[in-house]
């Protein structure tokens, strides 16, 4: 995360997370302001099987910087800001060449979408994100 104002944000992810029984770790390092953390945190998880939720808002200058420096996949999630109508967001959309972080607008999303990555090598985290999405359909069935 970009800033401690981001934890709340990052709640429903950190949610699934636990559901899917995921390991995961919370950062907070701030591309403008501390990148020299960030790329410490990226040096201490290289050659590991690692994937990257990255949630900043405002410029998000965190999600491309870290997919620039990780061969790992990034998964953008940004905050909505009604501050300049959402457009914000774009900075989270143009990249530059060989920066190619995938973006997501909803945390729990953004976890599924994660949980899904890693689940292309691990079979039992497949049953788990098919019980999951079972349980979402029968609750719409309900309804």
């Amino acid at each position: 995360m970009g800033s401690r104002k981001d934890i709340e944000f990052a709640q429903p992810a950190l949610d699934l997370l636990e559901e899917l029984e995921l390991d995961y770790e919370q950062k907070i390092a701030s591309a403008h302001k501390t990148p020299k953390k960030v790329l410490k945190i990226l040096k201490e998880n290289e050659g590991k099987k690692t994937l990257y939720i990255t949630i900043a808002g405002r410029s998000n200058a965190l999600s491309g910087f870290v997919d620039a420096n990780t061969r790992s996949p990034v998964i953008a999630c940004p905050p909505y800001s009604e501050k300049f109508s959402g457009m914000d967001i774009l900075s989270s959309l143009r990249m530059p060449s060989g920066v190619s972080p995938l973006v997501v607008l909803e945390p729990k999303n953004a976890a599924l979408a994660a949980a899904k990555i890693l689940a292309l090598s691990d079979s039992e985290l497949s049953e788990k994100i098919a019980s999951y999405q079972q349980k979402i359909k029968e609750k719409i069935g309900k309804k």
